[in-house]
């Protein structure tokens, strides 16, 4: 077992196999990204959309994939009007200038302090505590779909308790030059949570702070992809893990924890390789291919017969494609007979 910061780390030889892993994908990206240019500006697009949609419906906002980008499209001050845009736009803003500067974005109290006010930028109701550590206590709470709250663990005490952990644990991230950066970067995020500096905005700021880690340690294709839709796909498990390590607090176990962390990364390694060779596909498509395919990607769950008659194409045409489609893997045929319907892969 060995310490790492105030906590333990069972640092064995599976561990550093699951790290090598996800290194060793690292080193291929270069090559990757000189051959893939066209196709991750769309790749980085679409994980922008994601990664602002999930993040911000895990806190609970109700806004879809295709309603934040809608938003987005058509940006400005007179349509952030209720808390989902307010939140919406203030986590954009965020991911922007991680994007941007992540090279010039120190990790300090008072850059932390800084992201946090913009990202509550336009949240009428966190004027009176943006950019500034939390006034009272504040556990941490899942939101699940039905809208009920259910507390996960308690956070360390606002005041002098706060302001002591967090500059402990920003001394330590500077000071600590034998861990591993991917372990850091784990640790630094739950560590962050666990704390909840602030008022509010905590769980948005972690995953951004997510992001922001593993781009300054080089890990670049982590922009291509969106690590909050995968915590959001399996917020059941984040919320398990957080809670597991949480009640063993102080000087916690923290093992479990980096093994979700790390598992996350592979698996949107995973779905970044296999978009690359989807858009690899979709480039050697018809027009008619293609046009049916973006049809079906704004219309999950369409029929044949819509699919005609919405694109003027006719119905023999349109199913043939349809099984094209399915035997190129880029969508997926659902029932049979009249009920058949197809929906993106």
């Amino acid at each position: 077992m060995n310490n790492v910061h105030t906590l333990k780390i069972s640092l064995d030889w599976k561990l550093i196999s699951v790290i090598s892993k996800i290194d060793r994908f690292d080193a291929e990206w270069t090559s990757i990204e000189k051959k893939e240019g066209q196709s991750l500006k769309q790749l980085k697009a679409i994980a922008t959309v994601r990664s602002v949609g999930a993040s911000t419906r895990i806190e609970g906002s109700k806004m879809s994939d295709a309603e934040v980008d809608v938003f987005l499209k058509n940006l400005s001050i007179e349509k952030i009007e209720n808390r989902d845009t307010q939140e919406v736009a203030g986590y954009f803003e965020v991911l922007d200038l991680i994007s941007e500067s992540y090279e010039d974005i120190e990790i300090s109290e008072n850059s932390l302090k800084n992201l946090h006010n913009l990202l509550l930028k336009y949240s009428e109701k966190d004027r009176w505590h943006k950019g500034d550590y939390k006034q009272h206590s504040n556990s941490v709470e899942a939101t699940f779909p039905d809208g009920s709250k259910q507390i996960i663990f308690e956070t360390t005490p606002p005041g002098i308790e706060t302001e002591d952990a967090m500059r402990a644990l920003i001394d330590w991230f500077h000071n600590d030059i034998e861990t591993h950066t991917l372990v850091k970067t784990a640790i630094f995020c739950y560590e962050f949570v666990s704390i909840h500096p602030f008022q509010d905005g905590n769980g948005r700021l972690s995953r951004l702070l997510s992001t922001l880690l593993l781009l300054k340690y080089g890990y670049k294709w982590i922009q291509y992809v969106s690590f909050e839709h995968e915590i959001e796909h399996r917020k059941v498990e984040y919320y398990q893990e957080l809670r597991k390590c949480q009640v063993q607090r102080p000087n916690e176990e923290v093992t479990s924890w980096i093994y979700f962390f790390f598992d996350a990364l592979l698996n949107i390694q995973k779905h970044l390789m296999e978009k690359l060779a989807v858009e690899g596909i979709e480039s050697s498509l018809s027009p008619k291919e293609k046009s049916i395919l973006v049809f079906i990607t704004d219309h999950p769950g369409t029929k044949s017969g819509e699919i005609a008659k919405k694109l003027d194409i006719p119905n023999p045409t349109v199913k043939r494609i349809l099984s094209d489609l399915v035997d190129k893997n880029l969508i997926e045929k659902f029932g049979a007979g009249p009920g058949t319907n197809y929906s993106l892969k």
